[in-house]
């Protein structure tokens, strides 16, 4: 089975898509595409479609597509009905409906993701949407192909789901399952591709998945560990490799869309046309980093609001102006990847190309130099990665190339922090950028990256730092799974280093419960605020007061111009047996700064007499499993060498307790505490582990965050002795 079964021959694929109907209210004609006249003909729209013909031989074109179809909206419309107090703020069940948060500031009609679809269809329909790898060789999917296959998977959905679950790496299968699940009415969930059966038991279970789409066996056989456990589970379908043997209802993609193709097309426009903007279409699972994960409702206004508006923020460009260009690497399962590489990519008309499934384990950089994205995200660890890469092989440079690289990140970093907003750069700036940082920019593919984001977890200083010595500004983004993603977001032209921007028009921010220095809960009110926790009454009224604001448990500080910036959550506050209340993040970052050998510090002190802090090194990682490995860094065997130690694994420091680099990190540690603001914010006591923090190791979440009640439980003799010394 050809990894994208998508590139059947065009005719085959007009043949099943374009059958006769009546359209109600219009004339009888060839459907060319469906709209969602539910919610436009109710405000008045115009729909006009003439007769036409498309024969299987012609190639499919917006033209094609378009022929004979007008459309007018009233300039003004009422959106009482989407606010109306009949409806609730929120809603557990995954057929309920909610009343939208409607800021009169942006009161953008609502919409379904099929409209949001079909007016992205109507302007792009004959640009690449999605590139993806064959044989060697990069090969696209105009709009009009992506739409024809999401219509395919939807009656394929029709037939017998009314959830569905993907686990897989990022696809063009990924995403037309995604979209035709929703087109067909039903809900979609993503799967990490790192999950085990249970992991995937319990959110399949909670979903009430009818069918789950895997992209391998290895993925398949997880499923069929489990399936006696999981009631509603009707079907798997496979899409990259094909079953080792037949097995009943285990479908390769093309096999299940054959299925669908017996699905009128009259049925599937019948189901498109009831449906509702304030109705769960995506349920993305929270990473269970403080309990069993929590399947996040959200609604298809929640993402074509969000498609639109958070990316406008974030200066996001239309196909109009200039085709985005972005590389899809990051888990779908994440809403920050999903909202970026999927919805947004349909709302704007971006060229989305998928990376290989080993991006993370080193081929993307290979995938970012033959793409050349306009714009870019990662997670921080990613980022960091990039970082510690370009440190080892400056490392392993010539005399000459590394001073002249320290010399060119050096003025640029001046540069950067000091007039952060001039276009005018003095001329041993762009010396600098033409000499050397232009060439280090396009090596890592980032010749025509206008925009580099990150988000989902804090992102150290150092990090931030290190770019912009590379003239490459982090844009921050800051919002969870429960605000569809971007809440805040920085931009071009909203920009301050260290926050995460300001917050998105139309949504709005308080803090609550604020300390002497302005610091509070953050709160947030908006389009982009969840339907509910799916099954989930106690935790959602925890989350969403009865105004509907969303409670983040993040703290945070305003400054006097609106940006933002994030102090901590509050469960990960830190409350001594003295009472003292301390944020951990800012600690952890200040060791990380001051020892560039930790890869990893967590501070610890809950009901403690002091506090403590347990440390992992910067290591290797295995390129195949991508596990932490016992050799150092080339930055970590530098730091050992400045500091006298011969070391270069992790082993040979912990295991004969290295006496340079133990007392490196001691006098490190004590720099840090000199700077705190008293004495109960001193570290008192540090432990270094043999390794490095991992997904595989339980200590991090799947978005590379850390799971800090799994680090305790895992490493609570190493904790227990700091304090059992203490009382002696």
């Amino acid at each position: 089975m050809p990894e994208v079964l998508l590139l059947r021959s065009a005719s085959s694929i007009l043949r099943t898509a374009f059958l006769n109907r009546r359209l109600p209210g219009g004339p009888r004609c060839v459907h060319k595409l469906s709209f969602v006249r539910n919610l436009q003909c109710r405000q008045g729209v115009r729909l006009n479609v003439r007769s036409s013909s498309l024969t299987d031989r012609q190639p499919l074109s917006k033209e094609s597509l378009n022929h004979g179809l007008e459309l007018s909206v009233p300039e003004t419309v009422n959106n009482a009905q989407w606010d109306a107090p009949e409806e609730a703020l929120w809603t557990t069940r995954a057929d309920g409906r909610v009343r939208l948060r409607i800021d009169p500031s942006c009161p953008q009609l609502p919409y379904t993701v099929h409209r949001m679809f079909y007016e992205a269809l109507d302007k792009y329909g004959d640009l690449r949407a999605l590139g993806f790898k064959r044989q060697d060789k990069w090969e696209h999917i105009s709009y009009s192909q992506y739409y024809l296959l999401a219509r395919r998977a939807a009656k394929g959905f029709l037939k017998q789901a009314y959830s569905v679950a993907i686990l897989g790496f990022n696809s063009p299968e990924w995403f037309f399952s995604a979209v035709g699940t929703v087109f067909a009415g039903g809900i979609v969930t993503g799967i990490y591709t790192t999950s085990s059966p249970e992991a995937c038991q319990y959110i399949a279970y909670d979903c009430c998945a009818n069918v789950i789409v895997v992209d391998t066996q290895k993925q398949l056989e997880k499923i069929l560990k489990i399936w006696k456990q999981l009631p509603h589970l009707k079907a798997v379908v496979i899409y990259k490799e094909p079953p080792p043997n037949k097995m009943a209802n285990v479908y390769t993609m093309e096999e299940f869309m054959e299925l669908g193709d017996e699905v009128p097309e009259e049925a599937l426009d019948a189901i498109i046309d009831t449906q509702q903007p304030n109705q769960c279409c995506v349920l993305v699972y929270t990473s269970g980093t403080t309990g069993n994960p929590k399947g996040v409702m959200l609604s298809q206004d929640n993402i074509t609001w969000t498609a639109r508006y958070g990316s406008q923020a974030g200066d996001i460009r239309p196909a109009e102006v200039q085709q985005e260009v972005v590389v899809s690497y990051l888990p779908l399962s994440h809403i920050a990847a999903q909202i970026y590489d999927l919805w947004t990519g349909i709302q704007w008309g971006a060229q989305v190309c998928f990376a290989e499934p080993d991006a993370l384990k080193g081929s993307l950089v290979n995938t970012l130099r033959e793409v050349e994205p306009t714009s870019h995200m990662g997670v921080p660890r990613v980022w960091e990665k990039i970082m510690e890469r370009i440190q080892e092989v400056a490392a392993q440079s010539g005399f000459i190339r590394r001073k002249m690289l320290l010399w060119a990140m050096s003025v640029t970093l001046e540069q950067n922090l000091t007039c952060p907003g001039s276009d005018l750069k003095p001329f041993t700036t762009r010396l600098a950028d033409y000499l050397v940082l232009a060439k280090v920019r396009q090596a890592l593919g980032f010749a025509k990256c206008q925009k580099n984001f990150y988000g989902a977890a804090p992102m150290t200083a150092e990090t931030q730092r290190f770019f912009l010595g590379l003239n490459i500004r982090l844009y921050a983004g800051y919002g969870l799974s429960e605000t569809s993603g971007p809440h805040f977001m920085s931009s071009p032209y909203n920009y301050r280093l260290y926050s995460s921007g300001k917050v998105v028009p139309g949504c709005r921010v308080k803090l609550v419960n604020q300390d002497a220095e302005g610091i509070g809960e953050i709160c947030l009110w908006g389009r982009t605020i969840f339907m509910g926790y799916l099954n989930m009454e106690d935790k959602t009224c925890e989350a969403i007061d009865e105004e509907g604001w969303l409670h983040t448990g993040d703290a945070g500080r305003l400054d006097a111009d609106g940006f933002l910036y994030i102090t901590g959550r509050l469960k990960e506050l830190i409350i001594t047996a003295g009472g003292e209340n301390v944020p951990p993040v800012p600690i952890e970052e200040a060791v990380k700064m001051e020892l560039p050998i930790i890869s990893n510090a967590m501070l610890i002190g809950d009901q403690r007499k002091f506090l403590s802090m347990l440390l992992t090194l910067k290591c290797t990682l295995d390129p195949d499993t991508s596990d932490p490995t016992d050799n150092l860094t080339e930055q970590a065997v530098e730091f050992c060498q400045r500091v006298g130690s011969r070391a270069i694994t992790v082993s040979e420091i912990v295991g004969k307790k290295d006496e340079a680099v133990y007392q490196a990190i001691e006098e490190g540690i004590r720099r840090v505490n000199m700077n705190a603001a008293a004495r109960p914010y001193h570290i008192q006591k540090w432990a270094i582990l043999e390794r490095d923090f991992s997904i595989s190791g339980g200590e991090l979440g799947p978005t590379m965050k850390l799971k800090r009640l799994t680090v305790l439980e895992k490493y609570k003799d190493i904790i227990d002795s700091f304090y059992q010394e203490q009382k002696m």
